[in-house]
């Protein structure tokens, strides 16, 4: 757990996908340089993405049906999680934001203590290889902080606790020029009703506020990453989405990257026939079109990116 005054580091972004094969295909597609695929002993399968700042993106898929059932009927929260958003908003989107933490058990209590607790520990241990042949194993605590409010957007930390040394650089070279994580982006009619939640969560007290919604600052990230909730007005204002909806709750819509050449990133978009808006000096990649058919039939097949990608260059 964090001291007092410190904000919480950003960790990675939990991304269900259908099938890592496909979705390992779309990143690649969109320059990523992507890991080899890793397996979890409770039934899902992993293609992460590593950038400069420490920060990933995890699409997920499921590998055995079965045992992902078993694992959440024996209570494993993540996997539960994992089965209620494909249940709900279909096999592809973005449904975790994870901090990093050096205590899981003090989160676990800390959520405890201020309502937010989100469910049962997770320990868990996996192997690992990289492209130059290093391989290993890796073990994690996870802590759940959860508002009942929001089904759709869970949270956690995530605790390394045999950390391997190893040397990360190639698989954090991107052709697309990103170096790290710049903004998380949620959605809710009144962002405000969620202040407590994320002030706690994030250990961050301070928060910008607005007519179109509220942000906090991070620590680590690309330059404080923030995460950000909007209103429906600030969702168009900002991204052009339209986000309008009746029913109440946090949603993950979309996540911004920092390139250090925004050019670059155009010209291999593309190249590789990858569609793109360009809003406000970023390049906004939606999911494929198609992939809202799917949501809506709970087709298996997919696109391989299920929430949109915006990248901003910095300096």
């Amino acid at each position: 757990m964090s001291t007092k005054h410190t904000p919480r580091r950003l960790d990675h972004l939990v991304l269900p996908v259908a099938d890592v094969d496909i979705a390992r295909s779309r990143y690649e597609k969109l320059g990523f340089t992507v890991a080899p695929t890793g397996v979890h002993p409770f039934g899902t399968e992993n293609c992460c993405v590593f950038f400069e700042d420490e920060t990933f993106l995890e699409p997920i898929a499921i590998a055995q049906r079965e045992t992902c059932e078993a694992a959440a009927l024996a209570g494993n929260t993540f996997v539960a999680n994992d089965q209620t958003y494909r249940f709900r908003r279909g096999n592809e989107g973005f449904s975790h934001l994870v901090l990093k933490s050096d205590d899981a058990a003090a989160d676990k209590t800390l959520y405890e203590a201020t309502g937010l607790d989100g469910g049962d520990m997770v320990h868990f241990s996996r192997a690992f290889s990289t492209p130059d042949g290093q391989s290993g194993e890796v073990s994690f605590e996870l802590a759940f902080a959860g508002d009942q409010r929001a089904p759709d957007a869970q949270f956690f930390t995530c605790q390394v606790l045999n950390a391997p040394k190893v040397d990360r650089s190639a698989l954090q070279a991107h052709a697309n020029g990103v170096v790290g994580l710049k903004e998380v982006i949620l959605s809710e009619p009144n962002p405000t009703d969620f202040q407590y939640f994320f002030q706690t969560y994030l250990n961050q007290r301070h928060m910008d506020v607005d007519s179109f919604g509220m942000s906090f600052t991070t620590h680590g990230g690309v330059e404080g990453a923030q995460v950000s909730v909007y209103s429906p007005d600030g969702m168009r204002a900002f991204f052009g989405m339209d986000t309008e909806r009746d029913e109440r709750g946090l949603r993950f819509e979309a996540f911004i990257l920092a390139v250090t050449d925004l050019s670059a990133t155009r010209t291999l978009l593309v190249a590789n026939s990858v569609a793109f808006d360009e809003l406000r000096g970023r390049i906004v990649v939606r999911p494929p079109e198609d992939e809202a058919a799917g949501q809506a039939t709970g087709s298996n097949h997919g696109t391989g990116q299920g929430t949109t990608m915006i990248f901003e260059e910095v300096a």
